[in-house]
């Protein structure tokens, strides 16, 4: 009989030992059962028979986790404090021996298709780089990490692509990493139009069947190249030696469920694990990368446009010199887009009477308003209810509204430009890979003239045809409790007004009342970056490590129960000598109370260096405890 210690996917327990009458390789994924319940499990480790009764493997599977996969989740599992279960979950295993495969064996396995990849790679026809991309190309791969910081319209795609069919002519396989999959349609065009079947686009809208399909042609070796969100990370890739994070700033990257891991730090790390090179990519990098990593700078588009930067000091709303500028661009047959943080109608309901705001049931958060629908939301837990017609509290029928979202203006500006075509893009209607493909061309195709949304439209389109952008809400983005606001603020100004002026001059037109911060660095983020270096010295990122631990439950006296205890046992080990490095920056409810219909509190931690975070928090942490580590939502 053998003995082995299993670690169950998805599942926070810690390991199971069970038997097999079969010897069992480390890494293979096998059927078990768990109080009644089939489950999936991978080996992890053999060990001898233990003092008590064990269940016995009931199948092993054909999939197999290779050696480098459970090396990538066991450093996820103790980097972000999680199980070794929730770690293995993220990734997608092997078939067969494909895990132990050399790359000689895999093209001996499959020679149809390797001779398909000499057919590709003979029939590639070259990128044609600038001196300039062609430069920034053999630094890239001078460096085992590097950041490629170029402008919006450089040419940085070009720059990967090249480096993808280097990559092909060396007989190996690469990721491109996009921050969401609102980047992937456009994206996809243009790999494919080059690099054919050899590209697989990865992400989670794809039926069961496209990613069947997707699967087959990774294992079999047809794709070359995988492109995708976060996700695309983790597929059984053989042979990898390329990872390419694009718009490497962007906060999509962090997941917001356990494990918290973030993709272009795993990638990173994935850098050193196989021994390849990574590039991060982006025109607004973070202060993370510009500060760790070698870069190559990409300065100027390809074409020689000009944007003037209008300012005008304003709360966020549709004024009079917006409306001018609009009008004209479609008298112009010209194309604008316009920039709103806020989904819906509007982000709040109040009653002007007695001051009373409209409040989801279950999470501490303003509700939105949805016209369309006839009803407010809450954009947290989805909660809905029709929209009231007098006030609950004082009987006031003067409820007013605040904040304006996307659908709201959409139609203010329609009443404004009855004949012009506007059309929302947030995901209120985008909600579909298919919807987003269509808004993108009817766009391209010139059948809309503004396109109004949310973040979605700074994340890396290729608008043609937009001489006009307009910014609001940019003071909120500032004024936010959070370290990285003016890094936030300014990149989401620099990536929007970047989808405008690529072919011909440009406005940008910005709403706030800090027109000397943004005027100022607007066209010179690197010189912020530098000037940012000097806020954040001895406090934040990049010269510290930060943690957050999160206490949520239905019950609230239990979740600050559940923080005044890991507070007390981190403020002990504190005490003790030596002395924990590790500092309570800071404790108590959440700036949103409550989300889901469970209360929320927390502890943020702050040391020089993560190992001593990880180290206080496995002897301090309890079961309520949520380890959210490098945060980036502090609200």
């Amino acid at each position: 009989m053998h003995y082995y210690n299993i670690s169950l996917l998805n599942s926070p327990l810690e390991l199971f030992t069970y038997n097999s009458l079969s010897e069992v390789n480390i890494g293979t994924k096998v059927n078990l059962k768990v109080k009644n319940r089939l489950v999936d499990g991978v080996v992890v480790s053999q060990t001898k028979k233990p003092d008590f009764k064990t269940n016995e493997i009931l199948e092993i599977c054909d999939f197999k986790y290779s050696q480098k996969q459970l090396e990538l989740a066991k450093f996820i599992s103790t980097y972000y404090i999680s199980s070794l279960g929730e770690a293995l979950g993220l990734m997608l295993p092997f078939f067969g021996s494909e895990a132990l495969a050399s790359p000689m064996d895999f093209c001996e396995a499959h020679s149809g298709e390797c001779q398909g990849l000499a057919f590709l790679k003979a029939s590639l026809p070259k990128i044609i780089l600038s001196d300039k991309q062609d430069n920034a190309l053999k630094f890239l791969k001078n460096h085992k990490v590097s950041l490629l910081f170029g402008d919006t319209g450089s040419g940085k795609t070009e720059i990967y692509m090249q480096h993808f069919c280097d990559m092909l002519q060396q007989n190996k396989r690469s990721i491109f990493l996009m921050p969401e999959i609102s980047l992937t349609p456009q994206m996809s065009q243009r790999l494919e139009q080059h690099f054919g079947d050899s590209v697989v686009m990865w992400h989670s809208k794809l039926t069961p069947k496209q990613k069947k399909e997707a699967l087959q042609k990774i294992h079999n070796g047809k794709a070359q190249i995988i492109a995708g969100p976060r996700s695309a990370l983790f597929l059984p890739i053989k042979n990898l030696g390329l990872i390419v994070v694009d718009e490497e700033h962007d906060d999509s990257y962090k997941s917001s469920s356990r494990p918290r891991y973030n993709a272009r730090d795993i990638a990173i790390y994935m850098g050193k694990l196989y021994d390849i090179p990574v590039v991060l990519g982006s025109a607004t990098p973070s202060l993370s990368s510009f500060t760790k990593f070698p870069y190559t700078r990409l300065k100027g588009g390809h074409f020689e446009s000009k944007k003037e930067f209008i300012y005008e000091k304003s709360i966020e709303n549709l004024t009079p010199l917006i409306y001018e500028n609009l009008k004209n661009i479609v008298k112009l047959k010209e194309q604008a887009i316009v920039f709103l943080p806020t989904r819906a109608n509007f982000k709040y309901l109040i009653c002007g009477d007695c001051g009373h705001t409209y409040e989801c049931e279950f999470c501490s958060v303003g509700m939105s308003i949805h016209q369309k629908s006839r009803a407010i939301k809450c954009h947290y837990c989805n909660f809905a209810q029709a929209i009231p017609q007098m006030c609950c509290e004082c009987g006031s029928n003067h409820l007013t509204s605040s904040r304006l979202g996307t659908a709201e203006a959409v139609l203010n500006i329609q009443s404004e430009l009855k004949d012009a075509n506007i059309e929302q893009f947030d995901r209120d209607v985008i909600t579909t890979a298919n919807k987003l493909k269509k808004a993108l061309k009817r766009f391209n195709d010139r059948e809309v003239d503004i396109l109004v949304g949310t973040q979605m439209l700074s994340k890396g389109h290729d608008y043609h045809g937009v001489t006009l952008a307009v910014v609001m809400g940019m003071d909120n983005m500032l004024n936010m409790s959070d370290y990285r606001s003016r890094e936030k603020a300014l990149s989401s100004l620099i990536q929007v007004s970047g989808r405008s002026g690529r072919k011909q001059n440009a406005k940008v037109l910005v709403q706030t009342f800090n027109e000397e911060f943004f005027k100022t660095h607007v066209d010179n983020y690197e010189e912020f970056l530098h000037e940012e270096k000097e806020y954040r010295k001895e406090l934040y990122p990049p010269y510290k490590k930060l943690c957050r631990v999160l206490f949520s439950h239905k019950n609230g006296l239990k979740a600050q129960e559940a923080m005044n205890e890991m507070q007390n046992r981190l403020i002990q080990i504190s005490n003790a000598c030596p002395p924990s490095r590790v500092e309570i920056v800071g404790f108590g409810k959440c700036v949103i109370e409550k989300v889901a219909n469970k209360y929320r509190f927390e502890i943020l931690l702050r040391s020089d260096k993560s190992t001593d975070i990880i180290k206080a928090i496995s002897i301090s942490k309890n079961h309520l405890a949520e380890i959210d580590m490098d945060p980036i939502e502090f609200g």
